[in-house]
């Protein structure tokens, strides 16, 4: 019954006729819940929505605890053709305010511990309809949940419909709404479920977030579309994730995770019975690559992937993974190189801006139209702002954002090129390069670094040791020493924090001004 909704009927579509066939597991009660009563619950949610109001195009913003309840939630939305618009759970009230008023959700979905703060937002957003959803699957949400029926009948939605709205985090400026499709969503998915080769035998262990991209449309999509199984965590906690790796297929990362897990005795025994590991979100750093090979036997399949874009990349389930790319272009996605001001075609190997199109491809900003006609071409290529180049084998390679270059006395620095000499020293854990004001050259590059446990380092150690590896105008008028980098919740180092911290470390620091380099 669910032909008639374009992404409903695929996400269905592997487990019609294998109700009792497991879906979501647990952990942390045991809990198992079969396919057929997942969709069950997501049929009760779509009617609850419709009884609030909710027509075809209206949106249900979510900041809400991940719970299985929210999962059922995003699956109504699609069935009552509704926009699903999951956000953040750390934002504060004033930034929900923006993201309400932005997008005008019908019904707005959040933790009862916020709601009175939250409730009068929202009331002035325009909602109509407030539910509580708390972190054990509790709130009026789950109750109005229990007091429905099954046998709901999708709307009609086509793949150009709309079908979620996904905020950027807005490092510079407005966080936009990213408009994605059903045939964005659905011809992502199962592309991913190809490439990667998941199958119904498959059993997946999430512990990501549901209000982003990777763990809603990539993890939960994916095994939905395989009739694979999920062991469903709340957060990420290694102990846990090591009690199940003996028991799961597949585990969907972002590099922080690997790293943790690393640590842990028994890995190599833990994951003997795993067949991919997946990471994204975030650069893996080639140590991470190569020492969870050398101590599990596996090579992490690294992916590229935006919230304008779902995955655009992933380097080969059979083929080399090569560390330090994110692989190649999936299959119907285009990948182009081209000059960042003129936006013409590079030549193989270049470093320029990556434009991406494709059915993956959004649909626009909501309610930006001068912002969607400047990143998203008339041709159908959208301008990503990720500055990469393409190698003879076709792979990816991301050398960073356009907005993180570097641009010293009318020199160019690629951040990611002096990060990974830095993160070659055995005393170093991680670094992460900037460029902040400087009276002499603009900008002047700044290590900002984390040594490794038990390392004795200095910033001039750090500066004396990569000294003769680059041309001079590349190589850090000063490193910084730190404890560990700031970081999202997706693991994405945030490179504005660290330049709004150290933006005036050249005014302190006289001796570093006179430092003038020659640019050779």
């Amino acid at each position: 019954m669910y032909e008639q909704n374009h992404l409903a009927s695929r996400l269905r579509a592997a487990s019609l006729g294998r109700e009792d066939a497991p879906f979501l597991h647990l952990p942390a009660s045991g809990q198992t819940t079969s396919y057929g009563d997942f969709f069950a619950n997501a049929e009760k949610l779509a009617a609850v929505l419709v009884d609030a109001g909710v027509g075809p195009g209206d949106r249900i913003a979510v900041q809400a605890p991940k719970t299985q309840t929210m999962l059922e939630l995003y699956v109504a939305s699609v069935l009552a053709g509704a926009v699903f618009l999951p956000l953040n759970t750390s934002y504060t009230g004033s930034e929900l305010e923006y993201f309400l008023t932005d997008a005008s959700p019908r019904v707005f979905v959040c933790d009862p511990a916020r709601l009175e703060s939250l409730g009068p937002i929202a009331a002035k957003a325009g909602v109509t309809k407030v539910f509580t959803l708390t972190a054990d699957d509790g709130g009026t949400l789950a109750e109005a949940k229990e007091a429905s029926s099954a046998g709901f009948v999708p709307v009609v939605r086509g793949s150009d419909d709309l079908a979620a709205i996904l905020y950027t985090s807005g490092t510079t400026g407005r966080s936009k709404g990213a408009m994605l499709t059903h045939g964005n969503l659905a011809s992502n998915a199962e592309t991913l479920r190809d490439v990667w080769k998941f199958t119904r035998r498959d059993v997946l262990i999430h512990a990501l977030p549901i209000f982003h991209t990777h763990g809603l449309f990539v993890a939960t999509n994916v095994t939905l579309m395989a009739g694979s199984a999920c062991h469903f965590f709340a957060g990420f906690d290694s102990s846990a994730i090591m009690d199940s790796l003996p028991r799961a297929t597949v585990l969907m990362g972002v590099p922080t995770f690997y790293v943790r897990l690393l640590k842990e005795a028994g890995l190599p025994e833990a994951t003997a019975s795993m067949r991919l590991f997946i990471s994204g979100s975030a650069p893996l750093l080639a140590e991470t690559h190569e020492q969870w090979r050398n101590e599990t036997g596996h090579a992490i399949l690294e992916r590229y992937g935006m919230t304008e874009t779902n995955m655009i990349a992933s380097n080969p389930y059979d083929g080399p993974r090569k560390p330090g790319t994110v692989g190649l272009p999936l299959p119907g996605v285009e990948v182009l190189v081209t000059d960042p001001q003129s936006g013409t075609p590079l030549d193989q190997g270049e470093v320029g801006m990556l434009e991406v199109r494709g059915p993956n491809v959004f649909g626009g900003y909501w309610q930006m139209p001068e912002k969607t006609a400047e990143e998203l071409r008339a041709s159908g290529f959208f301008v990503t702002g990720d500055l990469g180049q393409i190698d003879g084998d076709g792979y990816v390679h991301i050398v960073g954002r356009e907005k993180d270059l570097i641009i010293t006395g009318g020199y160019n620095v690629y951040p990611k090129e002096i990060e990974l000499l830095i993160d070659d020293l055995s005393e170093v854990a991680e670094s992460a390069v900037i460029g902040v004001p400087h009276p002499d050259f603009g900008e002047g590059v700044v290590a900002v670094v984390v040594p490794s446990p038990g390392a004795s380092l200095t910033g001039e150690d750090v500066l004396r040791k990569i000294s003769g590896s680059v041309a001079r105008y590349k190589q850090p008028k000063h490193a910084v020493i730190i404890d560990t980098l700031p970081r999202n919740t997706m693991g994405k180092v945030q490179k504005n924090a660290l330049r709004e911290q150290y933006s005036g470390i050249f005014e302190k620091s006289g001796t570093e001004l006179n430092k003038k380099q020659p640019a050779s």
